[in-house]
């Protein structure tokens, strides 16, 4: 018998194994991690390994969502508010209803179960599908909607679920108080994480140790979503807040030794993460089977079931997606002027990502098993198969097609972001410059290490303009303590010149962070050498 130990190992063991096939065979790993959970299902005599949906819901919704939102630029974040909005709040509701009323005509479901239904496979996951257009480089702008969308969406959905669930068990239900307690919740969600944010910025201004920081600020996540859930309130919105609220504010509170070390920390983690859940969610294969066992539905109304649905949640996210995206442009010449009509094909994108994820089967897991009268949850067993299989069919389907679709549709970045960063990148070297001539004037005492470094600034400048750089002379003394200090100084210009850019709304906290490094690998080597 296999005990925790041994099922972490193995399970830890199946994440490297099919993280190192998908690059092989050029498959987003999220699906191969699912394909390789269904097939590690299937084995006689492996243990059953459960998903328990307060473990999913507490130790990996938190740490998830932060860093996402911690790293989410948010000037692209600010500026796509209307169609992240639409997507996450409008789609899930209108996915919700429409589910609802589709399994309760054709299958009979009661009309409040099925809202449950709707609202647990309504949100889909960005995991897949980020994973994807960040290996085809795909525009920025459809990037940052669909995790923009992946952000807010579970919070949307959970409020549903839980507003849905507990019509099903008390058997009331009252419109406006389910208006009401969805903005209660969500308004809530966003004021706890705002104030754990504010709480977290202040323990970053007046720390200077990196494990120390980096251990806080995994310690964040969850003191948000602990407090608002505690609260009543929304645990995944307090996190999303919290995560944008100090991703605007961490560049400049950090040092730079705990942002080269966090970056590492949080990308790992944030794998090790999604490994886990995805392969998670194939190994509850033999579970949601079992649920079925004995049930008096017969397979091939289980099957058109399947069927329905699946291709349901696909079709209602292209009905919504199009008309959303052109509508209103149609109707308010206001829109049409700010954000022109994006490409067909660029919607198409975004219409077929669609894929759910491990929130999904928490929440059908999460179902309640009896009502307050002691009743079975109407329909608990199909409402777990249900979305067990749209889960792995919109993974399959669409996120093996997704590549295809993207290259037949030749779309491609449009280079903005690069272009961005290297304007940004000159600006910062002809600041860094400037004081450089600056200092040479009231202090020629400094002459060589000044010249030195003018010269490799000037080197930089050409090369960011498309020239070549000068060939260098002789190197003088090879990092002399003034050579040192000084470019130190530069370097803090640099880094003041960025983010007045970045604060500016010149650039994106993603083009802040990319040059940022750099800056910040440049000071580590020369704190090397001191």
């Amino acid at each position: 018998m296999m005990g925790a130990a041994e099922i972490f190992v193995g399970l830890l063991m199946a994440v490297a194994v099919l993280a190192l096939l998908a690059r092989k065979v050029s498959i987003p790993y999220p699906i191969l991690f699912v394909l390789g959970g269904l097939f590690l299902g299937l084995i006689p005599k492996l243990p059953e390994v459960r998903l328990d949906p307060q473990l999913v819901f507490l130790f990996v919704l938190p740490p998830l969502l932060y860093p996402a939102a911690l790293f989410t630029p948010w000037r692209d974040f600010r500026a796509n508010l209307r169609p992240i909005g639409l997507l996450a709040v409008g789609l899930v509701l209108f996915t919700t209803v429409a589910v609802a009323y589709l399994a309760h005509y054709y299958m009979d479901l009661p009309l409040a179960a099925g809202f449950v239904l709707g609202a647990i496979i309504s949100p889909p996951d960005a995991v897949a599908a980020t994973a994807i257009a960040d290996r085809l480089k795909v525009p920025r702008r459809i990037v940052t909607i669909l995790e923009g969308e992946s952000l807010v969406n579970d919070a949307t959905a959970l409020v549903a679920y839980r507003v849905a669930v507990a019509a099903v068990v008390t058997g009331a239900f009252s419109l406006a108080h389910a208006t009401g307690e969805f903005f209660v919740v969500g308004l809530g969600g966003n004021a706890v994480g705002l104030v754990v944010g504010w709480l977290a910025e202040q323990f970053h201004k007046r720390v200077d140790d990196a494990p120390i920081e980096i251990t806080f600020s995994l310690l964040t996540p969850f003191v948000a979503y602990l407090l608002a859930e505690r609260l009543g309130l929304s645990g995944v919105l307090a996190v999303v807040t919290t995560g944008l609220y100090l991703g605007m504010r961490l560049p400049e509170l950090l040092t730079f030794k705990t942002r080269l070390q966090s970056g590492p920390f949080w990308e790992t983690l944030e794998f090790l993460l999604n490994g886990f859940v995805f392969i998670l969610i194939g190994l509850q294969l033999p579970e949601v089977l079992n649920t079925l066992a004995g049930h008096v539905i017969p397979l091939h109304e289980l099957v058109w079931y399947a069927l329905l649905i699946s291709l349901a949640v696909i079709l209602i996210r292209i009905a919504w997606v199009f008309p959303a995206t052109y509508l209103p442009r149609l109707i308010f010449k206001s829109i049409r002027r700010r954000d022109p009509y994006p490409s067909w094909r660029h919607v198409t994108i975004v219409a077929w990502t669609g894929m759910r994820g491990v929130v999904s089967l928490a929440a059908a897991f999460g179902v309640p098993l009896t009502l307050q009268n002691g009743t079975p949850f109407p329909g608990r067993e199909l409402i777990l198969f249900l979305t067990f299989v749209v889960i792995v069919a919109t993974l399959v389907v669409q996120g093996l097609s997704l590549p295809l679709l993207i290259r037949w549709l030749g779309i491609q970045d449009d280079g903005s972001m690069e272009k961005e960063e290297r304007e940004a990148r000159l600006k910062a070297n002809r600041a860094a410059l400037e004081k450089l001539n600056e200092t040479a004037e009231h202090d020629p005492a400094k002459a060589d290490a000044l010249q030195r470094l003018r010269v490799e600034y000037e080197d930089h400048i050409r090369q960011l303009e498309g020239a070549e750089p000068e060939k260098a002379g002789a190197p003088l003394r090879l990092f002399s303590s003034e050579y040192e200090r000084l470019s130190e100084e530069a370097l803090r210009v640099e880094r003041r010149s960025i983010i007045k850019l970045r604060d500016e709304g010149v650039i994106s906290d993603e083009v802040l962070r990319r040059i940022q490094r750099d800056i910040d690998l440049a000071e580590a080597r020369l704190q090397q050498h001191q």
